[in-house]
């Protein structure tokens, strides 16, 4: 019998907000495929099977309690009640070996799983709030960084996609490196099957949520320049978000109606079609702890142009794989893009070197073997421990002491919003 797992997620297929839920899934499948037994418990909608099997994975969903919180925050603690009341017949029926939890919104529930069955407890923080927001502003956002931290102190081991989320983790809530691991997100087989039948006038593509962070503002921005330089030239942006009609004023003011389609959220098999067709595929973000919509854009043989921050730069080798630019600046972006459609031959030899590279680096199975590694590094340490009586006081660490009480008034106006993993 291989290790029980029990994953903790608010997100999984065909629920999707941002690349969390994805990640959860093929992490979990992989991990089934090398013979884990790999239990997920993620949110439920009425009318939908509590309990289904996929991949060799096992979902259960737990439906949040219908109470009409004020905001995300109680919206949350609501969903954790729901989470612990399932989590509690499940383990009644069987010890899982260890929970996995996936960022701050199933924060409650794994704390209290971890201490009412004394079971090893492994955190993946995908974004950080203060990451997010470019700093904490609010008290809902000081409330969702406390719980961050919380999670993080809370967690045996803590998981990051990249470097650079580490580093980020580290600094924010000074967790020690040796309780940190980076293993990188993965790309599924399909994506290396696409086939590339180039639209016949240059096609620019955006892939992923409508939101500051992500920068699709700033490629609205730069497609006044590329236009110019080439007028048949079309961006598609296929996402949705709370910006879009902030984006849509700009397409309007700029006169680039005929120059930009939005296509909202689209499933794979629509995704593959836009890639196929694509030219060059750009995600100039200014925050990002890793960007798999990059791994799949170089999966298919598009080259990309990129923020140059977060795991972006480590994904990215500039002038080999891509092209990095400075976050912000349309300009810089216009000016990459405008070259890379009229150099045919550059094009072929970073989407050659891309799909290579992702290929040897990112495969599911890999991250799956180094993720059941942590697992039983994990599992091996907490057998010689003694839970019994054992209290340790939570200390927060300085940056997070001072952050005023939260309010959860009706019209706050965070909303989802606030706090939706990238």
């Amino acid at each position: 019998m291989g290790l029980r797992v029990l994953m903790l997620t608010w997100e999984y297929p065909p629920d999707h907000v941002g690349g969390l839920g994805r990640h959860v899934c093929h992490l979990s499948e992989a991990m089934a495929k090398l013979g884990a037994e790999v239990t997920v418990l993620t949110r439920g909608v009425h009318g939908r099977p509590l309990i289904r099997e996929q991949s060799g994975v096992e979902i259960i969903s737990a439906v949040p309690y219908d109470l009409h919180p004020p905001n995300f925050v109680t919206w949350t603690a609501q969903f954790n009640v729901s989470l612990m009341e399932t989590c509690n017949k499940l383990f009644a029926k069987g010890r899982f070996d260890l929970v996995h939890a996936h960022d701050w919104i199933v924060a409650y529930a794994a704390r209290a799983l971890k201490h009412s069955w004394e079971v090893p407890l492994i955190a993946t923080i995908h974004a950080t709030e203060c990451g997010r927001q470019k700093g904490l502003h609010t008290p809902m956002q000081h409330h969702i960084s406390q719980t961050e931290w919380w999670l993080c102190y809370e967690a045996w081991k803590v998981i990051t996609c990249s470097a650079y989320m580490k580093n980020e983790v580290q600094s924010l809530f000074s967790v020690p490196g040796d309780k940190t691991e980076v293993i990188p997100n993965g790309i599924t087989e399909p994506w290396f099957k696409v086939t590339k039948r180039l639209s016949a006038d240059p096609m620019l593509l955006y892939v992923g949520r409508l939101v500051p962070e992500k920068g699709p503002h700033i490629l609205v921005q730069a497609m006044k320049q590329v236009v110019f330089h080439y007028p048949d030239a079309k961006l598609v942006v296929a996402g949705a978000g709370p910006m879009e009609g902030h984006l849509k004023e700009i397409v309007y003011n700029n006169g680039l109606a005929n120059a930009i389609e939005f296509t909202g959220h689209v499933g794979d098999k629509a995704l593959y079609d836009l890639y196929s067709r694509a030219w060059v595929a750009a995600f100039p973000s200014s925050y990002e702890p890793f960007g798999i919509v990059a791994l799949e854009a170089m999966a298919t043989g598009t080259p990309c142009v990129v923020g140059d921050t977060g795991g972006l730069s480590e994904i990215v080798d500039h002038g080999f794989t891509g092209f990095k630019v400075e976050p912000d600046n349309p300009d810089a972006l216009a000016n990459t893009l405008v070259y890379l459609i009229g150099d045919r031959k550059m094009r072929a030899q970073l989407a050659r070197n891309a799909k290579e590279h992702v290929r040897r680096n990112y495969r599911w199975e890999d991250i799956a073997r180094a993720t059941l590694s942590v697992y039983e590094e994990v599992i091996e340490a907490n057998a010689k421990r003694s839970w019994f009586g054992t209290v340790y006081e939570a200390r927060r660490p300085r940056v997070l002491r001072r952050e005023p009480a939260l309010e959860p008034a009706a019209g706050d106006g965070q909303g989802a919003e606030s706090g939706d993993s990238s």
